[in-house]
């Protein structure tokens, strides 16, 4: 069993969509698939002279972020038990492909690789890189646990601050996991985060381009997109994903 490719999903209102598409393009440098889905939900951001790592779906509440695993069609089925021994649950099951759900119910995708292999670069100074997970205190530690054991080739370290937790993919992967552990009891959450060179640089362009900040914190800038979710920009190497001067 191989995971071959990650995917961030872009999880918006469906009937904020067409928001989310213009935005998110604009964001990436990318340009939209064909709809996909008995609605039109499903599309990918397809870039030029790479492959896709980020997708949009129209949901019918919330919105959100969640992860794609690109899996060997032949190790898909083990990737799926093995979630399940570890704790995940079935939250709907499909010819050639599963949506479970982590143990503190944040759902995530087994997908057949598709020969995905080329990184989209760098655009305008920033990459979308990396789904962070929210988690309740009480369900932190079982699920740094859990991801920690379902991804073995992935480094699992602790992050730059107590309440993080890294999950670092093998070279060539485009998308990482953060789990950040929330000062309250609350339901879980899941949102992007964008590596950047000059986070002020990017936050005006977002800006311009019609995302609202939110909040300021040392290191990163909360905004929220013309579709009404979340994201972050954070002041990591949008190269490697890691903070500035890390090896």
């Amino acid at each position: 069993m191989s995971i071959r490719w990650t995917y961030a999903f872009v999880d918006r209102r469906i009937e904020l969509l067409d928001r989310a598409h213009e935005f998110w393009t604009a964001v990436t440098d990318t340009r939209l698939s064909a709809p996909r889905g008995s609605r039109g939900e499903f599309v990918t951001l397809v870039p030029d002279g790479a492959d896709a790592c980020v997708k949009v779906q129209g949901v019918d509440e919330g919105g959100g972020a969640h992860l794609d695993f690109s899996v060997d069609v032949d190790g898909l089925p083990e990737f799926v038990r093995s979630a399940l021994r570890l704790g995940a649950t079935m939250a709907a099951e499909h010819e050639g492909w599963a949506v479970l759900r982590s143990p503190a119910g944040h759902l995530f995708c087994a997908v057949p690789w598709q020969g995905e292999s080329v990184r989209p670069p760098v655009v305008h100074g920033s990459r979308l890189d990396q789904v962070c997970l929210d988690l309740a205190p009480s369900l932190y530690d079982a699920e740094v646990t859990f991801w920690s054991a379902l991804l073995p080739g992935w480094e699992s370290r602790p992050g730059s601050l107590p309440e993080f937790h890294v999950l670092v993919p093998p070279p060539g992967l485009p998308v990482r996991i953060l789990l950040q552990r929330l000062g309250e009891e609350r339901v879980g959450s899941a949102h992007l985060d964008l590596a950047c060179a000059d986070i002020e640089t990017t936050r005006v362009r977002h800006e311009e381009l019609g995302a609202q900040t939110v909040a300021h914190g040392k290191h990163w800038t909360v905004l929220r997109d013309p579709a009404g979710g979340t994201y972050c920009l954070t002041g990591r190497d949008p190269e490697t994903g890691g903070l500035p001067g890390a090896s």
